[in-house]
């Protein structure tokens, strides 16, 4: 998890490039709905435990029982989930992931299970970092691998990537959540105290960005913006 990254008190930058993406293309290919498919939207490939996250034991596994409809069916859609670029560490947030693909699938899932979407927002957090030299990276995965643990078993957390340092030592790791008052809820464990108390040692630079993801009704269009941006 990036370190101490939905505490109240971290640092809250402004977003310079949030864009509004044009409504979703309707697929063209016929998928026969079930009104009585309730169940199956939270089921992947007929598991109830998703994974969605570079770790796969069962801990950290995201448990889609444990969602509303819209979640489920998102964090489904973000199996697809990549960078589209390699310079993530960097790069403006929306540019650096494959959004409209997710958005694909998730409107392809949609349409299966004969859901009518409802306008829902969820929170988002980037976590932009540097690390020295001096820093062993295998530190920081077991702490990461610990603090996400912790966050799995809060709730509500829906999508966990991180890339790799680039050659001056800079990342980016972002997680997707219902809402922020589960962000901050999964946040608060012994291991996010455990890794924020490491921080000034591992890292030489880091920085919290806040986005809200907004998707409409019938996922007919869908937006990133900054967190205190009013719509």
């Amino acid at each position: 998890m990036a370190l101490n990254q939905v505490l109240p008190h971290a640092s809250k930058l402004p977003i310079s490039f949030p864009r509004e993406k044009n409504p979703t293309e309707i697929l063209t290919e016929e998928i026969e709905p079930s009104s009585t498919d309730s169940v199956g939207i939270f089921a992947h490939d007929k598991k109830h435990l998703l994974i969605n996250s570079p770790y796969t034991e069962q801990e950290h596994l995201l448990d889609l029982r444990s969602l509303d409809a819209e979640n489920a069916l998102l964090a489904r859609a973000l199996v697809c989930m990549r960078n589209l670029r390699p310079d993530y560490a960097t790069a403006p947030y929306v540019e650096t992931f494959n959004w409209d693909e997710v958005m694909e699938e998730l409107t392809r899932l949609v349409r299966q299970h004969g859901h009518q979407w409802k306008e829902t927002s969820f929170f988002v957090v980037a976590f932009r970092s540097r690390i020295p030299p001096t820093t062993v990276y295998e530190d920081l995965g077991t702490l990461d691998k610990g603090a996400h643990a912790e966050a799995t078993a809060s709730g509500g957390f829906l999508k966990y990537w991180f890339g790799y340092p680039d050659k001056d030592g800079r990342n980016l790791a972002t997680c997707l959540w219902r809402s922020q008052e589960d962000a901050i809820k999964g946040g608060v464990g012994p291991g996010h105290r455990k890794a924020a108390a490491a921080a000034r040692s591992l890292y030489s630079h880091w920085k919290i960005d806040r986005h809200r993801l907004i998707i409409r009704d019938a996922v007919q269009s869908w937006e990133i913006i900054d967190w205190g941006r009013e719509e």
